[in-house]
Order: C-alpha cells, then structure tokens, then sequence
C-alpha cells in the first residue's frame, strides 16, 4: 500500500489526538500512565499560533504524526530553549534572532512497526515546508554515537546542533537540541 500525507486541521487533529498520543507512547517507550495528560496537551496544542499538523497513513491506518506551531516566549519549551542557549553559551547575536521567529517541530513520531521506511522523511518534509517561520528547531533524545532513526532523519534535514546534553525536569535521559534554517529548499 502506498502511504499518504495528509495535513490536518486543529478539529481531525483534536479527533484523533488519543491514537496519535499512542504512537508517541510506543516510539518513545513511555508509560501509559501519562497518556491521558499528553492527549489533553496535544488537544491545546491546537490553539496555539502557527499550528501545523501532517499525519501519515497507509489504507485506513496512522502510521505516525508530525506537528509544531510558531516559538513564543510564554511557552515552557521556549524557557527551556533559552536555559539550555545560556548553559552552552549560545545565546549569541544568531540565537537571538532564531528565538524571535522559529517554528518548534514540537512531535515527529512513527509507529514502531512502519519505522524505517520513509514516513519520518515524509511527515518531516510537509512540516517544514508549511512552517511559517525562518528557523525550525527541535529537541530529540541523545543516542550514542547518534545512532537511531531520529538522529539521521534531522542530520538529514540539515539540523545542527544548538545545545547538547539538555536534562528537562521530569524526565531523566538527556536531550539534544537542533535547529536549521528555513525554507529548506
């Protein structure tokens, strides 16, 4: 079967928050205990300025989901953002200017099982290429020797590094934080 992209409106993306909120579970291996929570994070993610949303589906199955939506400064991830600029000291004269128009890639997830075949790349591509920002930024796990699936899908992309080794609270493993220009091209 062939996969499709389709973008979604905030209402298809509220509908279907649960089953994308359980891919996100799966890909990222966290306990179900926090499923109710993200789902009703999500759902308020639609509201916000900039939202974007693809999913990705092949016959009558989602295969994964990308969102984001336009950085502001009230947001917790952008506190963080600028924490982990001042800790690794980048907030220079160019992160300054990324912060002040960037589109935060907030979820890129595919279910286990359709992994490794291209739908990251694909919902990736229509994310970026709908973003209405000049940067585009993102946080990801750290991977040893960066090697996993996410890793190479940004590399990929052309994200570069804008922070390494970030711990947010609350969750134990470390993150890294890349960003890239926009439009990619």
């Amino acid at each position: 079967m062939t996969v499709t992209i389709r973008r979604l409106s905030a209402a298809e993306f509220s509908q279907l928050a649960p089953q994308f909120v359980d891919i996100y579970l799966d890909a990222m291996d966290y306990p179900r205990t926090i499923r109710s929570e993200r789902i009703r994070v999500w759902r308020r993610d639609v509201t916000t300025p900039g939202f974007e949303a693809f999913a990705a589906i092949e016959g009558t199955r989602i295969l994964g989901v990308a969102y984001g939506f336009l950085g502001q400064r009230e947001r917790w991830w952008d506190r963080q953002l600028i924490r982990a600029l001042t800790e690794n000291n980048r907030l220079d004269d160019t992160a300054r200017e990324m912060l002040r128009s960037y589109f935060e890639i907030a979820e890129v997830h595919v279910s286990p099982a359709a992994q490794a075949r291209g739908v990251g790349t694909l919902l990736l591509r229509s994310l970026l290429d709908a973003a209405p920002a000049h940067w585009a930024l993102l946080s990801t796990p750290e991977a040893p020797g960066e090697a996993n699936g996410a890793f190479r899908l940004y590399r990929a992309f052309g994200f570069a590094d804008l922070a390494r080794n970030f711990y947010y609270s609350g969750d134990p493993r470390p993150f890294a934080i890349l960003g890239r220009r926009l439009p990619c091209g």
